[in-house]
């Protein structure tokens, strides 16, 4: 595989996510869209566990692994599905570009890690003042956004502390085996959530883009996407891999904008510019590797 073309991928594919997002909760309720998203993620990752015969642990620390996995999966993703109701999907894109700093400060306080440099302090403190202007903003067409904003900025905090803990674990196993069986705890639970949310009821008259948006998501962004970005990780350094999430946030309001017809306020801008200068100066390190020539891929 090229790295290139896995690099260029990635990007795609997290650019458009929140989109999609969007479009298959709003053609169905966010309930069965997210439930019907990790069904087919599910399925086809257990196709490839069997036609690859990646072997699949299930120790007592693989299963706890497999729980903790999974029930932040869960919580992340059906509360961002239900915050993305109410606020631009660009927004959704920019508030996980904050998950690299929570996990940092997660990883000091609970790993030891000494991550956490006067530079890095401040990058995250210049973030959380952008985030706080995108509080309470005017969005248009919704009453509920700080609602909707506060549900996916805890979504991405559950997700960053679910990293962390997995990290703790400290298991070995391939990745295609810990999202098999991250999918396969929270999948129950995505059901449940129907149930509650819905009576399991399908949605009467789902549209094209909703359940086209369904199926993307369950094909590329929770099994091809992860899969590259783990290649991309392999192969390249830390400054090209954290630039994913400064470009990332970019196309996916540009996006927003173009397809989907979203209008975000002055002062959103200046929140989301404070989070991107945040961002910035906290991988600053890494991003001055981006000077050096990029090492060989490895065959």
């Amino acid at each position: 595989m090229s790295v290139p073309a896995a690099y260029l991928g990635v990007i795609l594919i997290w650019s458009t996510t929140p989109l999609a997002i969007q479009w298959s909760a709003q053609g169905a309720s966010f309930s069965f869209a997210v439930m019907a998203r990790m069904l087919i993620g599910l399925a086809i990752c257990v196709l490839l566990l069997f036609a690859t015969r990646t072997a699949f642990p299930f120790t007592p620390a693989a299963r706890r692994l497999y729980a903790i996995s999974g029930l932040s999966l869960c919580v992340s993703m059906l509360l961002t599905y239900w915050g993305a109701l109410h606020i631009p999907s660009g927004l959704i894109s920019v508030i996980f570009g904050l998950s690299p700093l929570l996990t940092g400060v997660f990883a000091a306080l609970w790993l030891g890690e000494r991550t956490l440099t006067p530079q890095r302090i401040t990058g995250l403190a210049i973030a959380l003042t952008g985030l706080w202007l995108i509080f309470g903003q005017p969005w248009p067409g919704d009453g509920t956004a700080t609602l909707g904003t506060a549900a996916v900025v805890a979504g991405m905090t559950v997700q960053a502390l679910g990293l962390v803990w997995i990290k703790r674990l400290n298991l070995r196993a391939s990745s295609l085996a810990i999202t098999t069986g991250s999918l396969g705890v929270a999948m129950p639970l995505f059901v449940l959530a129907w149930l509650l949310a819905d009576a399991a009821q399908l949605p009467p008259d789902i549209t094209l883009r909703a359940g086209a948006a369904i199926v993307y998501l369950g094909v590329l962004g929770s099994v091809v996407g992860f899969t590259l970005y783990y290649y991309v990780i392999k192969h390249l350094d830390a400054g090209r891999v954290a630039l994913i999430m400064l470009v990332t946030p970019v196309a996916a309001l540009l996006l927003g904008q173009t397809l989907n017809a979203e209008f975000i306020p002055a002062r959103g801008w200046v929140g989301i510019a404070l989070i991107g200068a945040g961002l910035s100066l906290y991988e600053w390190q890494a991003l001055r590797q981006l000077r050096r020539p990029a090492p060989a891929a490895n065959p």
